[in-house]
Protein backbone atom coordinates (compact mmCIF):
# COMPACT_ATOMS: atom_id res chain seq x y z
CA UNK A 1 0.00 0.00 0.00
CA UNK A 2 1.45 3.31 -1.00
CA UNK A 3 0.59 6.68 0.34
CA UNK A 4 0.62 9.86 -1.65
CA UNK A 5 1.28 13.29 -0.27
CA UNK A 6 -0.90 16.00 -1.64
CA UNK A 7 0.89 19.29 -2.17
CA UNK A 8 -1.02 22.50 -2.49
CA UNK A 9 -0.90 23.87 -6.01
CA UNK A 10 1.51 26.70 -6.58
CA UNK A 11 -0.12 30.04 -6.75
CA UNK A 12 0.01 31.54 -10.24
CA UNK A 13 1.44 34.84 -9.06
CA UNK A 14 4.23 33.41 -6.88
CA UNK A 15 7.03 33.40 -9.55
CA UNK A 16 6.08 36.92 -10.59
CA UNK A 17 6.24 38.18 -7.02
CA UNK A 18 9.60 36.46 -6.51
CA UNK A 19 10.94 38.15 -9.62
CA UNK A 20 9.71 41.53 -8.40
CA UNK A 21 11.32 40.96 -5.01
CA UNK A 22 14.65 40.08 -6.65
CA UNK A 23 14.40 43.17 -8.83
CA UNK A 24 13.77 45.37 -5.79
CA UNK A 25 16.75 43.76 -4.05
CA UNK A 26 19.18 44.76 -6.81
CA UNK A 27 17.61 48.13 -7.60
CA UNK A 28 19.45 51.02 -5.97
CA UNK A 29 17.38 53.34 -3.83
CA UNK A 30 17.68 57.15 -3.98
CA UNK A 31 19.57 57.04 -0.68
CA UNK A 32 22.08 54.61 -2.21
CA UNK A 33 22.61 56.90 -5.19
CA UNK A 34 23.07 59.87 -2.87
CA UNK A 35 25.70 58.00 -0.86
CA UNK A 36 27.55 56.93 -4.02
CA UNK A 37 27.55 60.44 -5.48
CA UNK A 38 28.71 61.91 -2.17
CA UNK A 39 31.49 59.34 -1.94
CA UNK A 40 32.67 60.13 -5.49
CA UNK A 41 32.68 63.87 -4.76
CA UNK A 42 34.63 63.46 -1.53
CA UNK A 43 37.13 61.16 -3.26
CA UNK A 44 37.72 63.39 -6.30
CA UNK A 45 37.70 66.78 -4.57
CA UNK A 46 41.33 66.55 -3.27
CA UNK A 47 42.56 65.86 -6.81
CA UNK A 48 40.46 68.70 -8.21
CA UNK A 49 41.77 71.03 -5.50
CA UNK A 50 45.32 69.98 -6.35
CA UNK A 51 44.75 70.99 -9.99
CA UNK A 52 43.19 74.31 -8.94
CA UNK A 53 46.14 75.33 -6.75
CA UNK A 54 48.69 74.00 -9.24
CA UNK A 55 47.20 76.22 -11.96
CA UNK A 56 47.27 79.42 -9.88
CA UNK A 57 49.92 81.83 -8.71
CA UNK A 58 51.14 81.51 -5.16
CA UNK A 59 49.32 84.70 -4.12
CA UNK A 60 46.03 83.31 -5.42
CA UNK A 61 46.66 79.99 -3.70
CA UNK A 62 47.08 81.77 -0.32
CA UNK A 63 44.16 84.17 -0.78
CA UNK A 64 40.86 84.08 1.14
CA UNK A 65 38.32 83.03 0.08
CA UNK A 66 40.27 80.42 -1.87
CA UNK A 67 39.70 80.01 -5.61
CA UNK A 68 37.53 77.12 -6.73
CA UNK A 69 38.20 77.25 -10.48
CA UNK A 70 41.47 76.35 -12.26
CA UNK A 71 43.67 79.16 -13.48
CA UNK A 72 45.99 79.49 -16.44
CA UNK A 73 49.38 78.95 -14.76
CA UNK A 74 49.51 75.14 -14.78
CA UNK A 75 52.10 74.85 -17.56
CA UNK A 76 54.24 77.59 -16.06
CA UNK A 77 54.19 76.02 -12.59
CA UNK A 78 55.03 72.58 -13.97
CA UNK A 79 57.96 74.08 -15.88
CA UNK A 80 59.19 75.74 -12.67
CA UNK A 81 59.09 72.38 -10.93
CA UNK A 82 61.03 70.72 -13.74
CA UNK A 83 63.62 73.52 -13.67
CA UNK A 84 64.06 73.36 -9.90
CA UNK A 85 67.57 72.00 -9.39
CA UNK A 86 67.06 71.37 -5.68
CA UNK A 87 64.10 69.06 -6.28
CA UNK A 88 65.54 67.23 -9.33
CA UNK A 89 62.09 65.73 -9.90
CA UNK A 90 62.90 64.14 -13.27
CA UNK A 91 65.63 62.04 -11.64
CA UNK A 92 63.24 61.31 -8.77
CA UNK A 93 60.59 60.02 -11.18
CA UNK A 94 63.09 57.77 -12.95
CA UNK A 95 64.44 56.40 -9.66
CA UNK A 96 60.95 55.76 -8.32
CA UNK A 97 59.99 53.93 -11.52
CA UNK A 98 63.09 51.78 -11.22
CA UNK A 99 62.65 51.05 -7.52
CA UNK A 100 58.87 50.54 -7.56
CA UNK A 101 58.93 48.43 -10.72
CA UNK A 102 61.73 46.18 -9.48
CA UNK A 103 60.12 45.65 -6.10
CA UNK A 104 56.72 44.98 -7.69
CA UNK A 105 58.06 42.31 -10.06
CA UNK A 106 60.09 40.64 -7.29
CA UNK A 107 57.23 40.73 -4.80
CA UNK A 108 54.75 39.17 -7.24
CA UNK A 109 57.21 36.50 -8.39
CA UNK A 110 58.60 35.46 -5.00
CA UNK A 111 55.23 35.92 -3.29
CA UNK A 112 53.43 33.64 -5.76
CA UNK A 113 56.25 31.09 -5.61
CA UNK A 114 56.28 31.00 -1.81
CA UNK A 115 52.48 31.13 -1.66
CA UNK A 116 52.28 28.08 -3.91
CA UNK A 117 54.78 26.22 -1.71
CA UNK A 118 52.91 27.01 1.52
CA UNK A 119 49.53 26.19 0.01
CA UNK A 120 50.21 23.02 -1.99
CA UNK A 121 53.57 21.50 -1.09
CA UNK A 122 54.43 19.38 1.93
CA UNK A 123 57.71 20.00 3.72
CA UNK A 124 58.98 19.95 7.27
CA UNK A 125 58.49 23.14 9.27
CA UNK A 126 55.91 24.65 6.93
CA UNK A 127 53.57 25.84 9.67
CA UNK A 128 56.40 27.26 11.76
CA UNK A 129 57.78 29.21 8.81
CA UNK A 130 54.32 30.57 8.01
CA UNK A 131 53.94 31.77 11.59
CA UNK A 132 57.30 33.52 11.37
CA UNK A 133 56.20 35.27 8.17
CA UNK A 134 52.95 36.36 9.79
CA UNK A 135 54.87 37.63 12.83
CA UNK A 136 57.15 39.70 10.58
CA UNK A 137 54.07 41.55 9.30
CA UNK A 138 53.39 42.80 12.84
CA UNK A 139 56.78 44.52 13.20
CA UNK A 140 56.80 48.14 11.91
CA UNK A 141 59.71 49.21 9.74
CA UNK A 142 60.68 51.91 12.26
CA UNK A 143 61.88 49.23 14.71
CA UNK A 144 64.37 47.87 12.20
CA UNK A 145 65.72 51.15 10.88
CA UNK A 146 68.92 51.22 12.95
CA UNK A 147 70.21 47.68 12.22
CA UNK A 148 69.12 47.97 8.58
CA UNK A 149 70.92 51.30 8.23
CA UNK A 150 74.09 49.79 9.73
CA UNK A 151 73.83 46.89 7.27
CA UNK A 152 73.46 49.28 4.31
CA UNK A 153 76.49 51.23 5.55
CA UNK A 154 78.62 48.06 5.83
CA UNK A 155 77.57 47.07 2.29
CA UNK A 156 78.44 50.64 1.13
CA UNK A 157 74.95 51.03 -0.34
CA UNK A 158 74.07 54.37 1.23
CA UNK A 159 72.86 56.98 -1.30
CA UNK A 160 72.33 54.25 -3.91
CA UNK A 161 69.19 52.62 -5.32
CA UNK A 162 69.97 49.10 -3.92
CA UNK A 163 69.54 50.49 -0.40
CA UNK A 164 65.87 51.32 -1.09
CA UNK A 165 65.22 48.29 -3.30
CA UNK A 166 66.82 45.15 -1.86
CA UNK A 167 65.24 45.25 1.66
CA UNK A 168 61.73 45.23 0.14
CA UNK A 169 62.04 42.66 -2.64
CA UNK A 170 59.78 40.27 -0.72
CA UNK A 171 57.27 40.84 2.05
CA UNK A 172 55.09 38.79 4.33
CA UNK A 173 51.87 40.32 3.03
CA UNK A 174 52.55 39.16 -0.54
CA UNK A 175 53.35 35.61 0.57
CA UNK A 176 50.26 35.35 2.78
CA UNK A 177 47.95 36.84 0.15
CA UNK A 178 49.15 34.51 -2.60
CA UNK A 179 49.05 31.53 -0.26
CA UNK A 180 45.41 32.20 0.61
CA UNK A 181 44.47 32.62 -3.04
CA UNK A 182 46.39 29.54 -4.21
CA UNK A 183 44.67 27.47 -1.53
CA UNK A 184 41.32 28.00 -3.27
CA UNK A 185 42.20 28.81 -6.89
CA UNK A 186 44.43 25.79 -7.61
CA UNK A 187 42.75 22.38 -7.17
CA UNK A 188 44.91 19.55 -5.86
CA UNK A 189 43.65 17.32 -8.66
CA UNK A 190 45.13 19.70 -11.24
CA UNK A 191 48.56 19.51 -9.61
CA UNK A 192 48.36 15.74 -9.35
CA UNK A 193 47.47 15.51 -13.05
CA UNK A 194 50.50 17.63 -13.91
CA UNK A 195 52.68 15.37 -11.78
CA UNK A 196 51.35 12.32 -13.63
CA UNK A 197 52.27 13.99 -16.93
CA UNK A 198 55.86 14.25 -15.71
CA UNK A 199 56.00 17.94 -14.71
CA UNK A 200 58.59 18.98 -12.16
CA UNK A 201 57.71 21.33 -9.29
CA UNK A 202 58.94 24.34 -11.29
CA UNK A 203 56.89 23.34 -14.34
CA UNK A 204 53.83 22.83 -12.17
CA UNK A 205 54.26 26.37 -10.83
CA UNK A 206 54.99 27.99 -14.20
CA UNK A 207 52.38 26.23 -16.35
CA UNK A 208 49.60 25.47 -13.85
CA UNK A 209 49.81 27.65 -10.76
CA UNK A 210 51.05 30.97 -12.19
CA UNK A 211 48.17 31.35 -14.73
CA UNK A 212 45.62 30.59 -12.00
CA UNK A 213 47.17 33.22 -9.71
CA UNK A 214 47.12 35.98 -12.33
CA UNK A 215 44.14 37.94 -10.86
CA UNK A 216 45.64 37.94 -7.37
CA UNK A 217 49.05 38.83 -8.82
CA UNK A 218 47.52 41.89 -10.53
CA UNK A 219 46.04 43.08 -7.23
CA UNK A 220 49.28 42.47 -5.35
CA UNK A 221 51.30 44.20 -8.08
CA UNK A 222 49.22 47.37 -7.99
CA UNK A 223 49.20 47.55 -4.19
CA UNK A 224 52.96 47.03 -4.06
CA UNK A 225 53.68 49.62 -6.77
CA UNK A 226 51.53 52.24 -5.02
CA UNK A 227 53.10 51.51 -1.64
CA UNK A 228 56.66 51.79 -2.94
CA UNK A 229 55.90 54.84 -5.08
CA UNK A 230 54.62 56.67 -1.97
CA UNK A 231 57.45 55.40 0.26
CA UNK A 232 59.11 58.34 2.05
CA UNK A 233 60.54 57.32 5.41
CA UNK A 234 63.21 54.81 4.39
CA UNK A 235 64.42 56.70 1.28
CA UNK A 236 64.67 59.82 3.43
CA UNK A 237 66.94 57.92 5.83
CA UNK A 238 69.36 56.35 3.33
CA UNK A 239 69.33 58.86 0.43
CA UNK A 240 71.13 61.88 1.82
CA UNK A 241 72.49 62.92 -1.58
CA UNK A 242 69.98 65.39 -3.15
CA UNK A 243 71.27 64.49 -6.62
CA UNK A 244 69.91 60.94 -6.35
CA UNK A 245 66.38 61.16 -4.86
CA UNK A 246 63.13 59.31 -5.24
CA UNK A 247 60.01 61.25 -6.20
CA UNK A 248 58.84 61.69 -2.60
CA UNK A 249 62.22 63.12 -1.59
CA UNK A 250 61.98 65.48 -4.57
CA UNK A 251 58.57 66.68 -3.39
CA UNK A 252 59.98 67.33 0.06
CA UNK A 253 62.71 69.47 -1.48
CA UNK A 254 60.01 71.77 -2.87
CA UNK A 255 58.93 72.65 0.68
CA UNK A 256 62.26 73.56 2.29
CA UNK A 257 61.96 77.32 1.91
CA UNK A 258 60.78 79.58 4.74
CA UNK A 259 57.92 80.81 2.58
CA UNK A 260 56.27 77.82 0.93
CA UNK A 261 55.42 78.13 -2.76
CA UNK A 262 52.14 76.22 -2.67
CA UNK A 263 51.50 76.45 -6.40
CA UNK A 264 54.86 74.82 -7.14
CA UNK A 265 54.33 72.17 -4.44
CA UNK A 266 50.93 71.22 -5.82
CA UNK A 267 52.26 71.19 -9.37
CA UNK A 268 54.98 68.77 -8.29
CA UNK A 269 52.40 66.66 -6.47
CA UNK A 270 50.33 66.53 -9.66
CA UNK A 271 53.37 65.32 -11.62
CA UNK A 272 54.05 62.63 -9.00
CA UNK A 273 50.41 61.49 -8.95
CA UNK A 274 49.94 61.08 -12.71
CA UNK A 275 51.95 57.80 -12.96
CA UNK A 276 49.67 56.20 -10.37
CA UNK A 277 46.62 57.23 -12.39
CA UNK A 278 48.15 55.74 -15.53
CA UNK A 279 49.00 52.45 -13.80
CA UNK A 280 45.52 52.17 -12.33
CA UNK A 281 43.84 52.91 -15.67
CA UNK A 282 45.99 50.32 -17.44
CA UNK A 283 45.51 47.58 -14.86
CA UNK A 284 42.25 48.62 -13.20
CA UNK A 285 40.16 46.01 -14.99
CA UNK A 286 42.53 43.24 -13.89
CA UNK A 287 42.42 44.55 -10.33
CA UNK A 288 38.62 44.67 -10.15
CA UNK A 289 38.36 41.28 -11.87
CA UNK A 290 40.77 39.77 -9.37
CA UNK A 291 38.88 41.20 -6.40
CA UNK A 292 35.52 39.98 -7.73
CA UNK A 293 36.91 36.53 -8.55
CA UNK A 294 38.38 36.23 -5.09
CA UNK A 295 35.04 37.24 -3.57
CA UNK A 296 33.20 34.60 -5.61
CA UNK A 297 35.71 31.90 -4.64
CA UNK A 298 35.44 32.75 -0.97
Amino acid sequence: MTTTTLRPPARPGAPVRAAHQAERLWKASPLTWFGLVLGVILSLFPFYWMIVIASRTNDAANSWPPPFLPGGKLGENIQRVLDNGDANIVKGLLNSFLVSGTITVATVFFGSLAGFAFAKLRFRGKNALLLIILASMMVPIQLGVLPLYILMAKLEWLNTMPSVTVPFLIGGFGIFMMRQYAEQAVPNELIEAARVDGCSTWKVYWHVVAPALRPAAAVLGLLTFMEQWNQFFWPFVVLADPANPTVQISLRSLNTAYFADNSQIFAGTLIATLPLFIVFILFGRQIIGGIMEGAVKS
